[in-house]
């Protein structure tokens, strides 16, 4: 019997699974969209306005058909409510209000709609269910251009211009992470701007075909009845119902507002824990606020690319100590610890969704420096001048791998991180790096220095690039399942200094065949399975004894004739070689 019910119960988690990933974030995407399309219909209609009143009001009877059909309203107002439920709660929810811009921005826009837009709301719907007043476009754009002030106008040229954008930023924020996004984000944006230009243009030339035949009595007695405009008995019980709901919405923003206060006098009641930052920082916060809330509080560099919405899993940490006292991942977290490989692993916890009730020690899991690759040129640098510089290509091995299991956010993340490290090394030994390739590095040595010691300095830099790369590895080798690797080329020669690109987009930078035979030494370290393979013509450039490295003749492509180069298997191998050859010239 046991093993029956059990066999019974099986397949419930593969059919409704689906069920529980199903949560605030997604409710409020899926009511956001109802909600936008319903703006972006009602937009369109409005356009219909610039070709003529008929084609206006032949729109309008296309859009309560499919607005008014009962599943479709239904689904519509079921949507505002849930919407305007969740954008009340998040308003309570939220403990900081130090992220990104255009987040809290997106926020007061949303609970603001409701208060903009409730007397178009009554007026309208809420006349039809109560009293069948049926009112179309020619009642409301005599009501907005004849019977009411001027300021009526400007509300409602407000409201669809907050309601569009607020709509615009939530689905940005949704879209910014898909792959496609960044390609169509210029025709979208036309988009986002042509609409609502082309609705208000279409509301002002309604309203001035409605003014023109506003004084013809014939158009009074066949759009202005008693049917269509209601009684004075009516209106004043449709403003009635209007003033009590401002002052309910109103009561409830209050009433989150109040609940946020309450809560926190609960939580400093409930007592204060401690979170120490790697032994390097501790901070007292109250019960039940998330580790990424309070590095935000405590202005403490956090990692997190999404903002805090569990979309990514750069805010990952890792748990000193005991674990069991910690609060279980929530569905949400759970799917993204998973999606990176760290479900089964119970140290590892997402910081924005992570709320400890006792002390906790943890090690953030990507560092949070950002570091700004410099890609300055010198000052002494002419544009068009010959010059001896060397040019060393850096890769980043099984990016395409790496990009295939992870999140984009996350992937983006280590690409930036590999791409920190290496430019800080190269920076540290003289070098600049001048140009980002996708998750490669072009760097250049010698624009302020001899040709001996710009090629010193670069194979001092491919040394150092290691140490940075296993100091990042450090960081974040464990969630990789397998180290950061790299392959770096490079090669010395007269190069020309110049600017490519078009217009504003000009980028300075050196041309020469030095640079692309550096980028095919780059290529192939691959085929020979060394890290680093420089020319035996920098090796001696650089005042480095024949023998001071492993030498080898190979084909490069484009060239006639073979070329010696220096296949380093590991590229701190580099430092003893320079330490030696300086020990001998001293």
């Amino acid at each position: 019997m046991k093993r029956r019910a059990s066999e019974a119960d099986g397949p419930r988690p593969r059919t409704f699974g689906w069920l529980r990933r199903i949560g605030v974030r997604q409710l409020r995407m899926f009511t956001g969209l109802v909600m936008f399309a319903y703006l972006l219909s009602h937009f369109l209609n409005h356009a219909l306005g610039n070709i003529s009143p008929e084609a206006l009001q032949a729109g309008v009877l296309w859009h309560l058909e499919i607005w008014q059909f009962l599943p479709v309203a239904i689904l519509f107002y079921g949507s505002v409510t849930i919407h305007a439920a969740l954008g009340l709660w998040a308003l309570y929810q939220r403990r900081q209000f130090r992220w990104r811009t255009v987040e809290p921005l997106q926020l007061v826009l949303g609970l603001s709609v409701p208060l903009l837009i409730y007397t178009h709301v009554i007026g309208l719907r809420l006349s039809h269910v109560l009293y069948g007043i049926d009112k179309l476009y020619p009642q409301v754009l005599y009501a907005y251009w004849v019977a009411w002030p001027t300021y009526r106008i400007w509300l409602m040229v407000t409201v669809m211009l907050v309601a569009w954008i607020h709509g615009c930023i939530g689905l940005g924020l949704w879209l910014r992470i898909k792959p496609a996004f960044r390609k169509a984000m210029p025709a979208l944006l036309v988009v986002a701007v042509l609409i609502p230009t082309l609705a208000l243009l279409g509301f002002y030339e309604g309203g001035r075909d409605v003014i023109r035949v506003a004084a013809d009595p014939a158009w009074q007695d066949a759009n202005l009845s008693i049917k269509q405009m209601g009684t004075l008995q009516q209106q004043r019980t449709l403003d009635r119902i209007g003033d009590a709901f401002v002052i309910g919405y109103l009561g409830l923003i209050a009433l989150a507002l109040v609940a946020r206060a309450i809560r926190g006098l609960n939580e400093r009641r409930g007592g204060m824990i401690r979170l120490t930052y790697g032994g390097d920082r501790t901070v007292r916060v109250p019960k039940g606020m998330s580790v990424l809330e309070a590095s935000l509080r405590h202005n403490i560099p956090h990692a997190s690319v999404c903002g805090g919405r569990a979309r990514c899993s750069t805010c990952r940490i890792r748990v000193i100590g005991d674990v069991d006292e910690l609060p279980p991942p929530t569905s949400r977290e759970a799917f993204v610890l998973g999606s990176v490989g760290a479900a089964d692993d119970p140290t590892i916890r997402l910081a924005c969704q992570l709320r400890p009730t006792h002390d906790l020690t943890f090690l953030p899991v990507f560092p949070p420096r950002n570091v700004a690759a410099a890609r300055q040129a010198a000052r002494s640098a002419r544009i068009g001048d010959e010059r001896y510089l060397v040019s060393m290509f850096v890769d980043l091995r099984g990016s395409t791998q790496i990009a295939e299991t992870r999140l984009p956010f996350d992937t983006v993340f280590i690409v930036n991180r590999f791409l920190g490290a290496v430019s800080r090394a190269v920076i540290a030994c003289g070098g600049q790096p001048n140009q980002f390739v996708g998750d490669g590095v072009l760097a250049l040595f010698g624009m302020n220095e001899q040709p001996r010691d710009a090629c010193r300095n670069a194979i001092r830099a491919a040394a150092a690039i290691a140490a940075s790369v296993d100091e990042l590895n450090g960081f974040i080798g464990h969630d990789l399942g397998s180290p950061i690797r790299f392959g770096i080329g490079i090669h010395g020669g007269l190069v020309i200094l110049g600017e490519i690109g078009y217009r504003d987009h000009m980028v300075f930078t050196a041309l020469g065949d030095s640079v692309n035979v550096a980028a095919r030494l780059q290529d192939m370290t691959k085929a020979l399975g060394c890290e680093t393979l420089l020319s035996d013509e920098l090796r001696a450039t650089a005042g480095l004894p024949a023998d001071a490295l492993p030498t080898q003749q190979v084909d490069i492509r484009g060239r006639a004739e073979p070329m010696l180069v220096c296949p380093i298997a590991q590229s701190r191998e580099l430092t003893a070689a320079l330490d030696a050859s300086e020990l001998t010239l001293a």
